[in-house]
């Protein structure tokens, strides 16, 4: 069975200007996608629908067979940006909780089950030892694997990320980048980045989203191919080894 499956898939927001075209896709459990495109090619929009937050114009879309709004509790989601007041004392397991209540459960006190879940959670982003700390006192790169913490803690089979390594260091972008690897023997996870320096060895594919898609296998992907079919708003920086001199171009739109 696939993970995630769009057939057909046709969307827009404002009547005679769409933003995704007879899109189709699979990908399979246990694959992972970094998907890549233009502002405003439907990246996120493509997030959304897989989501069941929006319903598609034409098409199906499946979530592990399924329709995605009834598949919800086996999809983690980090979104591009959170509404954080950072005068708000939330701690990084609170933080964390948040993700429980995507998980069907009603509003009200967390149990010891959840709790549980949350340390797992941060355990495997390497945060456990500083649970009780305040959200806000974090550095960039904890509060980011504060969030994938938030999004596995209903320990989904398909993880969906949106643009997350925006406005992050180098740094910061190389252990998340190993996070990820660690997570994806786990799970299916899907990417938006307009940054390819993620597409190294675990990412088998990807997704390139510009009203219409089309699916590549990493290893076919180099800047060139990219600023074809996009222009000079795509940062394609390969970090994998085998690929030869003059691919590792940087353009930033």
């Amino acid at each position: 069975m696939s993970a995630l499956e769009f057939k057909n898939i046709s969307f827009s927001y404002v009547p005679g200007k769409p933003v995704l075209e007879q899109a189709s896709f699979v990908l399979n459990k246990g694959e992972s996608i970094c998907i890549v495109g233009p502002n405003g090619g439907g990246k996120s929009t493509l997030i959304k629908l897989a989501l069941g937050l929006e319903q598609p114009e034409t098409g199906e879309i499946l979530v592990f067979g399924s329709r995605p709004e009834t598949m919800r509790h086996r999809v983690g989601y980090m979104p591009q940006h959170i509404n954080f007041d950072p005068q708000f004392p939330i701690t990084v397991i609170d933080v964390v909780l948040m993700g429980r209540l995507g998980a069907g459960l009603g509003i009200g006190p967390f149990r010891k089950s959840d709790r549980a879940a949350a340390m797992v959670a941060l355990e495997k982003v390497d945060l456990a030892d500083i649970s009780t700390c305040r959200f806000s006192e974090l550095s960039g790169g904890q509060r980011q694997r504060t969030l994938i913490a938030r999004s596995l803690v209903g320990n989904p089979d398909l993880l969906l990320l949106d643009e997350p390594t925006t406005n992050v260091d180098q740094t910061i972008e190389r252990q998340f980048r190993e996070t990820l690897r660690k997570l994806s023997g786990e799970m299916s996870i899907v990417l938006v980045s307009h940054d390819l320096s993620f597409v190294s060895g675990w990412l088998e594919h990807v997704l390139c989203v510009n009203r219409d898609v089309h699916m590549h296998p990493t290893a076919s992907i180099d800047g060139k191919t990219l600023q074809e079919i996009f222009g000079r708003d795509i940062v394609a920086v390969r970090h994998d080894h085998d690929c030869p001199p003059g691919d590792h171009v940087h353009h930033h739109g």
